[in-house]
């Protein structure tokens, strides 16, 4: 009894967090079950949608449910908003996905990305979506949902750099495929602002280093920096920092130069 009751409790709660919290919080504030024409457009490059899930019965899978009844529309959307972050339209040459099994797990992590040649794999663990729901936070949970899609959905089409290793051998290549990721995740609203800015560091440390910098150049220097620099991974061959830096901005920049002028400016030194 106890458990029906909880699971009602959830349901209205998912039911009204869209009315009740700010704008940028929400993921139904933003997100339709019913896709947009924009949507269709994007997901040219999206093919079959598998939702697996292998954590039924779980109090993490029930939360994830209530939250997301429609989770093939709910990808596609998230899809869209990533493709809209790295490309300029859907016309340019966007790695086609041509089957998506995304997987809710049992699982102690958080979440992953697999696969390749056009059939990707991405799992979401059930045990992180109870952990954000502690003190009955739906609108954690939906955040959190949407930023690591955003995150793991970058993994799945954006361009990957030439000439200098595969992920896994080489550093540079690890910087730039997770620091891309996150850079996704900031700009399209999926990390609380700067209260998750990680502070001093360098951009050889990837992620959110790296993701929250881009979104400094791209707001300081170019809005589309973050399309040029994914841009760059086909046509900068041998791929580096610098080489694709001068390809978004122009000769005269740096890596480093652009990284100090970013650490002054928010005040890391």
């Amino acid at each position: 009894m106890k458990k029906i009751l909880f699971f009602l409790m959830l349901a209205v709660c998912a039911c009204s967090t869209p009315r009740t919290v700010t704008k940028g919080n929400s993921i139904a504030s933003r997100m339709s079950t019913r896709l947009t024409k924009t949507d269709r457009q994007w997901n040219a490059h999206l093919g079959q949608i598998n939702f697996i899930d292998e954590a039924r019965g779980t109090v993490g899978s029930d939360i994830y449910h209530a939250l997301i009844p429609d989770a093939d529309a709910y990808i596609r959307s998230v899809a869209r908003e990533v493709m809209q972050t790295l490309y300029f339209s859907p016309d340019d040459s966007i790695p086609q996905c041509d089957i998506l099994d995304y997987i809710l797990r049992d699982d102690p992590g958080i979440s992953a990305k697999g696969g390749g040649g056009g059939h990707i794999n991405i799992f979401y663990s059930t045990r992180h979506v109870e952990r954000s729901f502690r003190g009955s936070d739906t609108v954690r949970v939906d955040f959190e949902t949407r930023g690591v899609l955003l995150h793991e959905l970058t993994h799945a089409f954006q361009l990957e750099p030439q000439g200098i290793g595969r992920y896994g051998r080489s550093r540079v290549v690890w910087e730039l495929i997770e620091g891309m990721a996150d850079a996704v995740r900031v700009a399209a609203g999926g990390f609380h602002g700067e209260a998750d800015r990680p502070k001093g560091g360098s951009y050889h440390d990837g992620y959110r280093y790296i993701g929250y910098f881009l979104n400094w150049v791209r707001e300081t220097k170019d809005p589309d920096f973050i399309r040029k620099m994914n841009r760059s991974c086909l046509d900068v061959v041998p791929w580096s920092w610098d080489m694709a830096v001068q390809y978004a901005l122009g000769k005269g920049y740096t890596v480093d130069g652009l990284w100090h002028e970013y650490q002054v400016a928010v005040g890391d030194i």
